[in-house]
């Protein structure tokens, strides 16, 4: 700088004299004079401003007991006075508070890095990993806790996709999704997803996420949780496969069933033609079940043996219907018995009582019409 403006006098005297070897003495002491004025001016000018950066840059260090050192020149003074206003005020509002000079600054530094050590704990303390994407879906970001699931580092998932690391069904699948979801700008919620981890074995993540925006409201991608949903995917599937084999199993006990309740039938019927013939009455003897019943089949009355043996209390036993508890006979076959035993005065035949808990019990049963009470009197006794 100083060295052009040396050279503006060497113009104007070379313009008028043609640069005549005569005056080369006189040009070169006005250049060298000339050039001295420029080093002085410029000194004067730039030292001042150098050291009011260096001032500035101490007060942003937390330096409030800094000298302002004034200088000849206007401007830079004004500078000055204003800078010193600023460092009263900051030290005034500093001592109202109550807080040591250079403790404001530390303090800031340490509140802002003890609230990013917070935020890192707490994404590395999430059940899943923390993740950003851009609108495209490129990782910006990712936790730690992306190594315990995936098997990569952080820095091997950032600038890829969400798309890179899902099975190919599941990618297609997710694309259409987030295209979806980025241009409606709205969550992106629970969508399951399969990915290979680093070492080739399927992870099922549920993914989670919502929209962030720049100051103009413009969408700049997505931040969100992906969590590890393996385990309970497997479990689901062993319940599918368990349920189906129940169902199949419980075919093949009904079928068995089936089978064996034919056979007691068949067995009940050779018995039954063994057993006394219609008319024959029984006598009560001290073990056997009996229960009073009228023309409805409804029980009237009972001893011990009967409800104890179906499993149920006296009350209870006085509110049922004969039907309630004879699994081989129908309301209909109970009513034709009925007129059957008072037509002929008794009855005899094999059935099939349901106790209270729902099991089932092979019994002979001997019906006795008693005419003065117009009520019937069962005497059951169990076939063993």
């Amino acid at each position: 700088m100083c060295l052009a403006i040396s050279f503006i006098p060497i113009g104007i005297i070379g313009g008028i004299q043609g640069f005549q070897s005569s005056s080369f003495i006189l040009i070169a002491l006005i250049t060298i004079v000339t050039f001295v004025a420029s080093l002085i001016i410029s000194y004067l000018i730039s030292r001042p401003i150098e050291r009011l950066t260096r001032y500035i840059d101490e007060i942003s260090k937390g330096r409030l007991d800094v000298n302002l050192e004034n200088s000849e020149i206007y401007e830079i003074n004004n500078l000055t006075d204003s800078l010193n206003r600023v460092m009263t005020s900051l030290k005034l509002a500093i001592h109202k508070v109550g807080v040591k000079k250079g403790e404001i600054f530390e303090k800031t530094v340490q509140a802002k890095e003890a609230v990013e050590e917070k935020y890192t704990n707490l994404l590395d303390s999430l059940a899943g990993w923390f993740w950003e994407v851009d609108d495209k879906g490129i990782y910006t970001y990712c936790s730690k806790n992306i190594s315990n699931i995936l098997g990569f580092k952080p820095d091997e998932i950032i600038g890829k996709s969400f798309f890179d690391f899902m099975l190919p069904e599941d990618a297609k699948k997710f694309k259409h999704i987030f295209k979806e979801t980025a241009q409606k700008e709205i969550p992106i919620k629970d969508i399951e997803n399969w990915n290979l981890s680093k070492n080739g074995n399927k992870v099922c993540m549920i993914t989670n996420g919502v929209p962030f925006f720049n100051n103009n409201g413009n969408i700049l991608g997505y931040r969100g949780v992906d969590i590890d949903i393996t385990n309970r995917k497997m479990a689901e599937e062993k319940i599918k496969k368990l349920n189906i084999e129940i169902v199949e199993l419980r075919k093949e006990i009904d079928q068995l069933l089936n089978e064996r309740n034919k056979k007691k039938i068949k067995k009940l019927d050779k018995v039954s033609r063994k057993k006394k013939k219609i008319g024959d009455k029984w006598i009560e003897h001290e073990q056997d079940s009996v229960f009073i019943f009228d023309e409805n089949a409804n029980i009237l009355d009972c001893n011990e043996n009967m409800y104890k043996r179906l499993g149920y209390t006296k009350s209870e036993m006085l509110s049922l219907n004969m039907a309630d508890f004879d699994i081989l006979e129908s309301k209909e076959d109970i009513s034709n018995k009925i007129k059957d035993a008072k037509k002929i005065g008794s009855l005899n035949f094999k059935t099939i009582h349901k106790r209270k808990d729902g099991s089932a019990i092979l019994v002979f049963e001997n019906v006795q019409y008693i005419k003065d009470e117009n009520n019937f009197k069962c005497i059951v006794r169990e076939d063993y």
